[in-house]
């Protein structure tokens, strides 16, 4: 029936506890990870002082693809957001690949965050450098997010709100002290970069800007998702922007032309207030990390829930424990695969894999929104775009440009996961599912 949501709402057992706030935490805690902290170095020896304006040109083609996922997610209550707007667009098969290839995206980018995580925390400790300590670490970081999230979401959400208000600290105080470095002057007159050149760097800096769909995945747990999601998403995305520019600004002011370091933001800082300052912001560095790292505990587990609960999962990731309400075998599941690949893998791979996955998602996304749009009459709750459908193609030819970047061996390595979806996608099919699905679990 036109208008109508598809029937999911009605099988959700999950709490509805994510407020807005708590939303938007898990945006931000998406999109400001390890990327600010590496970043502005490698971008300043690419475009200069036209760098900051490379962060805005960034943001604003990625606007398209925020609000393309607002308005598809104005349309949902159910937790899943991607699987759900795919599945309703285009079928139970498109669904599960893409929230298979989103899922793959953020198990992915936790196991390499894991990693930055005790890199930076190697520069606290020195017993976390490397060998044991390293892998204890790695270790003790999955059991301990495993943990908070499995006991209950509004325990993981106020730690990823407490992460949030934690990270973002240092980086306004940072901000504070770094605002008077600032030459306009230099930024406003720096010479555009040749078409190429730019495209080059857009790829760079696009990092830092995805992860932002983890705020639509637990919809079935917010207390009003039509409403909340769409302005947490523009809120974040507007935010971080002008978080990243800015930073961006004061590095260019600050750093020595030519220079070449991992840890510009520390850097910088230690150029501005001395040795406290680097130490400042890189334990910055380490509390923003563990906040993404945070909130990607919270959103993936939904996710497999979510495809399980639509019977395109085995059941087993489906179940709600009994007295936590949580998705706690998929949380356990995202957990120990993480960790796997945690220790096994290397962060470069890793990131790779996790940003291809991600933009094919993406795209799939985008282009469901027509289909959306068509099925559901705009009520109004809907969030609902400007110039029609011009805004949607804009976002799905960039999705589309920007996985075209990436290198033969990051597409096959892409394809083999998808392809292993699909068998296990097969498989769960064909075995006869219990009516009743979303059975508690009685650990």
């Amino acid at each position: 029936m036109k208008g109508r949501e598809p029937d999911l709402e009605r099988r959700e057992q999950l709490r509805r506890e994510i407020s807005r706030f708590g939303l938007a935490a898990l945006a931000i805690n998406g999109l400001i990870g390890a990327g600010i902290f590496a970043l502005p170095a490698a971008v300043i020896q690419q475009a200069g002082a036209f760098s900051p304006a490379v962060f805005a040109i960034c943001g604003v083609l990625m606007l398209t693809v925020v609000l393309s996922f607002a308005q598809a997610a104005s349309y949902f209550r159910g937790t899943g957001g991607p699987v759900l707007y795919a599945k309703t667009a285009f079928g139970s098969f498109v669904g599960f690949q893409t929230g298979w290839l989103l899922y793959i995206g953020r198990v992915t980018a936790l196991a390499a965050n894991s990693n930055a995580l005790v890199n930076y925390g190697g520069l606290l400790w020195d017993g976390l450098a490397e060998g044991f300590g390293r892998a204890l670490g790695i270790v003790v970081c999955f059991v301990f997010f495993t943990t908070v999230n499995t006991v209950g979401v509004r325990r993981g959400m106020a730690a990823t709100n407490f992460l949030t208000i934690l990270k973002l600290l240092p980086l306004l105080l940072f901000i504070a002290v770094g605002i008077s470095y600032i030459k306009p002057q230099e930024i406003v007159g720096a010479a555009p970069l040749p078409v190429g050149t730019l495209a080059g760097t857009l790829l760079l800096v696009v990092y830092a800007f995805v992860g932002f769909e983890g705020a639509v995945v637990p919809a079935g747990e917010s207390k009003s998702p039509r409403l909340d999601i769409p302005r947490a998403l523009l809120l974040t995305l507007g935010f971080t922007g002008v978080l990243y520019i800015i930073i961006q600004a004061i590095c260019v002011a600050v750093l020595p032309e030519g220079t070449a370091t991992q840890t510009p933001v520390a850097d910088v800082a230690r150029l501005m207030v001395g040795a406290p300052g680097a130490w400042i912001m890189t334990l910055a560095a380490f509390l923003s990390i563990a906040g993404n790292i945070s909130s990607i505990m919270v959103t993936a587990p939904r996710m497999t829930y979510a495809m399980a609960r639509d019977k395109t999962l085995p059941i087993w990731f489906a179940k709600v424990h009994q007295s936590h309400q949580t998705p706690t075998t998929s949380i356990i599941f995202l957990g120990v695969v993480g960790l796997a690949l945690a220790l096994t893998g290397t962060f470069v791979w890793l990131a790779i894999m996790s940003s291809l996955a991600r933009l094919i998602g993406y795209g799939v996304c985008v282009a469901a929104l027509p289909k959306l749009k068509k099925k559901f009459a705009a009520g109004a709750t809907a969030f609902n775009l400007p110039g029609g459908l011009l805004i949607p193609a804009i976002a799905l030819l960039l999705c589309v440009w920007l996985a075209a970047q990436a290198d033969a061996r990051s597409w096959g390595m892409t394809a083999a996961f998808m392809v292993a979806g699909t068998v296990l996608y097969l498989a769960t099919r064909k075995i006869p599912v219990s009516k009743n699905m979303d059975a508690p679990c009685k650990d």
